[in-house]
């Protein structure tokens, strides 16, 4: 089994507490559902959120969908002029057999600009 990455984003209206909680859970459930993901073989996730958003922090949605067990970071994006606002990202390393190629990332909303070279559909 190899370690590899899963990118996704996903923008919201407000820096709201349950705005930012919402979006992060359907943030993390497209991207199991796009990858058959089994939590036991993800092993860390990362989440970065723009400037503007302070509310609360994004992983404590995964620990309500149950990721108890998972190394979860949280930091803020670097600032940068012009940037998407409002903007949750995540990095999420699994381990799987799949080739890179076969990685589906995840850019959800707004935040689809970000990569419209990977977003499907």
């Amino acid at each position: 089994m190899t370690c590899r990455a899963i990118r996704g984003a996903i923008t919201v209206k407000t820096n709201d507490e349950q705005a930012i909680l919402t979006a992060t859970r359907e943030l993390l459930a497209a991207i199991i559902a796009a990858n058959e993901l089994v939590l036991e073989d993800v092993v860390s996730v990362l989440f970065s959120v723009t400037p503007d958003l302070d509310a609360v922090n994004p992983a404590r949605a995964a620990r309500e969908m149950g990721w108890n067990h998972t190394p979860l970071l949280s930091v803020q994006e670097m600032a940068v002029a012009n940037s998407l606002p409002r903007c949750i990202r995540v990095l999420i390393h699994w381990n799987t057999d799949r080739p890179p190629e076969q990685v589906r990332h995840v850019y959800l909303g707004e935040a689809r600009v970000l990569r419209p070279d990977l977003v499907e559909g």
